[in-house]
């Protein structure tokens, strides 16, 4: 079985379409998908879906987050420079449960998480 899709509601569908598509390597997600102020459609490599829909009161239990692994911990790091280059305000990369990881609060509301497995 194979994931679908995450549907997200978001303060910011523009600056969230825009840290999906270059940092998160995601790309519109194809013809006749809207990609507005509103709503937008956009697909990983995998071909999996993130749905973003502008929501007034972005409100997500405690624990909700969106992870993506990487190969290395030292693509973790890449990551977390690449993002605070970007102007993202994110804690220090920190080992737990045998994982590289760092979570963030994204500017549309939500939290990401960026992990790798050690060894």
């Amino acid at each position: 079985m194979k994931l679908n899709h995450i549907n997200l509601g978001v303060t910011d569908v523009p600056v969230t379409v825009t840290l999906f598509q270059e940092h998160f390597g995601f790309k519109p997600a194809g013809e006749g998908m809207p990609m507005n102020e509103r709503m937008a459609f956009l697909r990983d490599d995998a071909g999996s879906l993130i749905s973003v829909f502008k929501a007034k009161d972005v409100a997500y239990p405690k624990v909700f987050h969106i992870g993506f692994m990487q190969d290395t911990p030292q693509q973790v790091r890449d990551m977390h420079r690449q993002l605070t280059d970007a102007g993202f305000t994110i804690p220090e990369p920190h080992e737990n449960n045998g994982r590289l990881t760092f979570y963030f609060d994204t500017p549309g509301g939500f939290v990401l998480e960026v992990e790798s497995f050690f060894g």
